[in-house]
């Protein structure tokens, strides 16, 4: 393959982390054996620095129906509401009724602030189900992939463009990218919502690849995307969420200059080595260390006779319990909120999901996957720590996180 920013052909492996099933696609303990498994392996180019997978699940079967919910937890629109908030006090306060279009838009939860503010909204989203949602809930979305053809049919221009948790996604990367270049208003601002390669390689947050995930990027990497699309990032911030997050404030070359931030995490970037090979290679052996201490954890907890429950059901989780190769013999069931996986058992491992509200046991140990909402998490569960019970979270982004 060549890469999918720059399109060498010089890409070196990084991490294998071996063949494993769609971490979305969640099934009926009866089909459990069934569910198809592809490489998990990412790579490292050699000339732009863009760590990316070798292997693409076609976009159809990933994202044409899931049951990821973006409006799920209090931490999350929280955070959507200070991006709205924020976009809104910098670059749109001299724009009665401005308009935003939201890339990969799930439930509509971002839009839902926007409108708030008085935004003309659009949304599009390719699942079935959240896209219906949506709607429902008076967010104008439309069903569809967004790609280039999409964005000339559409006939008219946006002063925001939002892409939330989905531009490391896209199969039809260029096509998406200079859709946005085409329907971004010439005094526009385009808000990328990216996990930070940076951060899950500093926190060996490994579980955040998987098959949805296509690319990895960095400030850097993210500013040769969009320099070969005549987009040029002028701003940038790191956030919390979800374990340590680029939000990248992106415009038409020359509108806007340089902010000292972005200046800054560049040279970061540049002074840490993030973007080389070394960087990766060295992530894979400290992955290996992270399988290694927690297998003992949870066996040992196992022999002592105690109960182990997952904590949430999130489909990065997936990564680990495959790549771990963690099953019900050490984790009972997955405890989660979302009733869309209500009665079904995780891809690979066959995990049983219980719903929250219809939990009738407590365990002596919970192993957090939903890790990126420790504080929620723990705020929420008080009652359970003070009787004793053991959160044990595999990643812990508070350990030496970079402040946003």
């Amino acid at each position: 393959m060549t890469c999918r920013v720059c399109d060498s052909s010089r890409l070196e492996p990084a991490v294998d982390l071996g063949h494993q099933p769609w971490c979305n696609q969640f099934i009926p303990p009866a089909q459990a054996g069934r569910e198809p498994v592809y490489p998990l392996r990412l790579l490292h180019c050699q000339d732009c620095g863009t760590a990316q997978l070798d292997y693409t699940v076609p976009k159809e079967t990933l994202f044409g129906d899931h049951t990821y919910l973006s409006g799920i937890t209090r931490t999350l629109d929280r955070h959507f509401a200070v991006v709205a908030e924020e976009v809104d006090r910098r670059f749109c306060t001299h724009r009665p009724s401005a308009s935003v279009l939201d890339i990969g838009s799930n439930d509509g939860t971002q839009l839902r602030h926007f409108k708030r503010l008085g935004y003309r909204t659009l949304g599009v989203e390719s699942s079935t189900t959240t896209a219906r949602l949506a709607n429902e809930r008076g967010i104008e979305t439309a069903h569809a992939f967004f790609n280039l053809e999409f964005a000339r049919g559409l006939g008219r221009q946006f002063d925001v463009i939002n892409a939330s948790g989905v531009f490391f996604h896209l199969e039809e990367l260029h096509s998406v990218t200079e859709g946005i270049r085409v329907l971004l208003r010439a005094d526009g601002v385009f808000v990328v919502q990216c996990l930070y390669m940076k951060q899950i390689v500093e926190h060996v947050a490994f579980d955040q690849i998987y098959h949805e995930h296509l690319l990895y990027y960095t400030v850097a990497t993210l500013k040769a995307l969009l320099q070969r699309h005549g987009l040029e990032i002028f701003d940038c911030r790191l956030s919390p969420i979800h374990g340590g997050s680029l939000i990248a404030f992106v415009g038409h070359p020359g509108v806007r200059p340089a902010s000292a931030r972005l200046t800054a995490m560049l040279a970061a970037e540049q002074a840490a080595g993030a973007n080389t090979l070394a960087a990766y290679r060295q992530f894979a052996r400290r992955i290996e260390e992270k399988r290694d201490r927690d297998l003992a954890f949870l066996g040992d907890a196992r022999a002592r006779g105690q109960r182990i429950f997952g904590f949430g059901a999130p489909v990065k989780g997936n990564t680990l319990l495959n790549y771990f190769g963690i099953g019900p013999d050490l984790i009972e069931c997955l405890v989660e909120k979302n009733p869309l996986r209500r009665g079904l058992v995780s891809p690979g491992r066959h995990i049983p999901i219980v719903l929250e509200e219809e939990l009738t046991d407590v365990p002596d140990v919970y192993y957090v996957l939903a890790w990126n909402f420790k504080d929620e998490i723990l705020r929420n569960n008080q009652p359970l720590l003070d009787a004793g019970v053991q959160f044990y979270f595999p990643v812990d982004p508070a350990a030496g996180q970079v402040a946003a």
